[in-house]
């Protein structure tokens, strides 16, 4: 043969050998007839399973997963397939899912290391929990809770909780919105969320941080939740607790002789300077008062005397349903209980139509009940907090409103109905002008129809 041919021969042999070696290796590890596709985030394609409503807020579409398993069973991507396994996971797809697709799903979990992912993300919050359980062991006794939130398993998500009395939730609760609600408020630009939390008659001020990872990301939260009706009531408003609650929350184990501070930093704190205030303390503190617009809903047991000259066990037992049916209600609308007076009921709310729609559940859920009826009053105004107590003109008005009204119905003040007559679903026949007790000037009423 030839020289130049056999070499040329030989070079081929080599080349092809190679080839087919590369080729096998490659199915091997990705299955017959799967083709390499690099490392694209799963946000870079369009099978991307999230969705922005018209109201703003982020949806899973199954339809989108369901593509997107597919595609990656034929296109192999690990760093995308990973990403897709904690998002299935995440929102129940194993639960939820018909079985052609679940099989579909479970076929694409296998060839990814599905347990592989949970089980790597599983370590990788180790840490966080320990971080959890430490910073929450500083604050024993003081209403606040820590805790971590393990999202690639949001029927179970609690891993760690530290002072979990104050909510009363345990390691093993689930937290299914919650990757909705932070994937809805980061693409509205906001990492860390604060929002309080109405739970009956119970408040608390919450704070959650998303933990993201950049080959899988929202993976866990960190939420830090604060008893406010327990500092507010139990604390604030009696001083030697007050300096009780102060002097357990600034205990500590030892004191530190290292210094920490630069020269200058030294140098003011000797001469007692303070390097930060803050404001909102400093003016709340002065006035001793907090004023806010809110929507105000007052609530009243009609012809409640009468009920307790007739049959006082039974009227208690009406008592307790009334408060059981006005926290639910509260809950679902966002509300807040401001205080109960007797057998009548005080809360606000951020929008006057979430104040309407509570009042109007209220009174259904009385009407099911059948044993009493409520009426209702409420009026859009400022209402004063102070030293334990809540008051203020917003709140009279409310409270008139409240008393002129017949039994079942729902009044509203006139700025009320503005806010609410355009929304679908709520209307309004008016009642006049009212001259109400302690009201400078008549004021136009409506009635909430059924």
């Amino acid at each position: 043969m030839d020289p130049l041919a056999f070499t040329i021969a030989v070079i081929l042999f080599v080349v092809v050998g190679v080839l087919a070696y590369t080729f096998g290796k490659r199915t091997a590890l990705t299955g017959k007839g799967v083709a390499e596709e690099g490392d694209r985030r799963l946000e870079e394609y369009s099978f991307y399973p999230f969705v922005v409503n018209p109201d703003g807020h982020v949806e899973f579409d199954a339809g989108l997963f369901s593509e997107g398993v597919r595609h990656l069973l034929e296109n192999r991507n690990p760093r995308a397939a990973r990403e897709l396994i904690v998002v299935g996971e995440q929102n129940l797809v194993r639960d939820t899912f018909p079985s052609d697709n679940l099989l579909e799903y479970k076929r694409f979990y296998a060839l990814y290391d599905g347990d592989g992912v949970v089980s790597d993300n599983d370590a990788f919050l180790e840490n966080y929990k320990r971080l959890v359980n430490q910073f929450g062991r500083s604050f024993p006794n003081a209403g606040i809770e820590i805790l971590l939130h393990n999202l690639v398993n949001p029927s179970r998500s609690l891993v760690a909780i530290e002072n979990g009395a104050v909510t009363g939730r345990t390691i093993g609760s689930g937290a299914t919105n919650l990757v909705l609600d932070l994937k809805t408020r980061r693409q509205r630009g906001e990492d860390k969320v604060n929002y309080e939390l109405n739970i009956g008659s119970r408040q608390f001020k919450c704070t959650t941080v998303p933990v993201f990872r950049p080959d899988y990301g929202l993976v866990g939260a960190v939420c830090i939740n604060v008893d406010t009706h327990f500092i507010r009531e139990a604390v604030a408003s009696d001083e030697g607790r007050f300096r009780a609650f102060v002097d357990n929350l600034l205990r500590t184990d030892f004191e530190l002789d290292e210094n920490i501070l630069s020269k200058d930093e030294y140098g003011m704190a000797k001469k007692g300077k303070r390097h930060y205030m803050d404001e909102r303390i400093r003016s709340v503190g002065s006035r001793g008062q907090e004023r806010k617009l809110a929507a105000i809903m007052f609530s009243d047991i009609v012809g409640f005397t009468s009920l307790m000259g007739e049959d006082e066990a039974a009227t208690l037992q009406i008592i307790e349903t009334n408060e059981e049916i006005h926290f639910t209600a509260l809950a679902n609308h966002g509300g807040r209980l401001l205080k109960k007076l007797g057998d009548g009921m005080l809360a606000s709310f951020g929008t006057a139509s979430g104040a309407v729609e509570c009042a109007r559940d209220i009174q259904q859920a009385v009407s099911n009940d059948g044993r009493f009826e409520v009426r209702v009053g409420i009026h859009l105004g400022e209402i004063i907090e102070a030293n334990g107590d809540v008051h203020g003109d917003g709140v009279n008005i409310a409270s008139r409103i409240q008393g002129v009204v017949e039994a079942g119905q729902i009044g509203l003040s006139k700025v009320v109905y503005d806010n609410i007559k355009n929304k679908d679903g709520l209307s309004a026949t008016s009642l006049g002008e009212h001259n109400l007790k302690n009201v400078g000037s008549p004021m136009t009423l409506y009635s909430l129809d059924a």
